[in-house]
């Protein structure tokens, strides 16, 4: 069976032919440009344009011609197969790809693996067992995928049990 994966939510029309303005869920813009095929409420339906405008992504898909007809499409989402590949750069990666790997302290301690990725409105945050890291470069200072680590840089109090500076001293 075919997973998909939602990439963007119709949120409103744009003008009287059809057009519709969408809230991406996605980091890759590339999988609704012009010629790509989505799902959308159970069928396939192709991009005939697409276009950047005030900040928001304009979409022409195909059969929906009119403003009525892009009314009714109001809150539904636009979907990709799960499974199709993305060309990525050399310095990028997908989010997944970080679950699994080994976490360490700049200063060498293992805190373990990542077990999710979780999307916060402000940033990306690494879910270790129950320390959460936010995925920023303040916190994650190298990602190494051949060997599997990601290495952080934490301040002083994130670990549970370790008492920030000058605790010692109020007692």
């Amino acid at each position: 069976m075919t997973e998909f994966l939602n990439v963007g939510r119709i949120v409103s029309t744009h003008g009287l032919k059809g057009n519709v303005k969408i809230e991406l869920l996605t980091d890759f813009d590339s999988r609704l440009a012009k010629g790509c095929k989505l799902r959308l409420k159970d069928e396939w339906v192709e991009v005939e344009s697409s276009k950047w405008q005030n900040g928001r992504l304009v979409l022409k898909l195909a059969g929906i011609n009119n403003i009525d007809q892009a009314k009714a499409l109001q809150w539904e989402y636009l979907a990709v197969d799960a499974n199709e590949e993305v060309e990525l750069d050399e310095d990028e990666f997908l989010v997944e790809d970080l679950v699994g790997l080994k976490v360490v302290t700049t200063d060498g301690k293992e805190l373990g693996v990542v077990d999710e990725v979780a999307a916060y409105p402000a940033q990306d945050i690494l879910v270790i067992g129950e320390l959460m890291i936010p995925f920023v470069q303040e916190f994650v200072k190298n990602i190494d995928f051949d060997n599997e680590v990601i290495t952080v840089e934490l301040l002083e109090g994130m670990l549970e049990g370790e008492s920030p500076e000058g605790e010692e001293a109020r007692k």
